[in-house]
């Protein structure tokens, strides 16, 4: 098992519980795993490969907003209403990952307190990182140039 990511944040017995709820999935090179706006009802931690999340523009392609691997999350829009996908998701490799059921796994988080705080503090701390890579990735796209660096 990875011991990285999610699982590096959550002590080992409330892991053990939460992996109790996970199936092993796999999708090949090109599979849509998720579209954005569609119910967002499950989520992954990839365990190899890689996903490109994705931004629906208008009249354009989608963007590629971020490209994530081996330990990170895949879907954190199961945690917050009205549970749609913010983006779209794309496997770009061969994936081998862990699925979980979101409502299972919020019925686990109302009887278990300290892996409820555990599992969201990681989902608020992705959710973070995701904006900040694509609000870059857009102002590389689509901004003045220079605006999507540092500050």
């Amino acid at each position: 098992m990875i011991r990285t990511g999610l699982f590096s944040t959550i002590p080992e017995d409330h892991r053990d519980r939460l992996m109790a709820l996970g199936r092993e999935v796999s999708f090949p090179v090109g599979a849509r795993i998720f579209e954005e706006g569609s119910k967002a009802d499950r989520f992954w931690v990839i365990h190899t490969g890689g996903v490109a999340l994705d931004l629906h523009v208008p009249g354009r392609r989608p963007a590629v907003v971020e490209t994530i691997g081996s330990g990170d999350l895949l879907g954190w829009s199961w945690v917050c209403p009205p549970r749609q996908w913010h983006l779209g998701a794309e496997a770009v490799s061969p994936v081998r990952a862990w699925e979980f059921d979101a409502q299972e796994v919020l019925e686990l988080c109302n009887r278990d307190p300290a892996l409820d705080h555990a599992l969201l503090t990681y989902v608020i701390g992705t959710i973070g990182n995701r904006l900040r890579s694509a609000r870059t990735r857009l102002l590389d796209l689509y901004g003045p140039y220079g605006s999507g660096g540092p500050r």
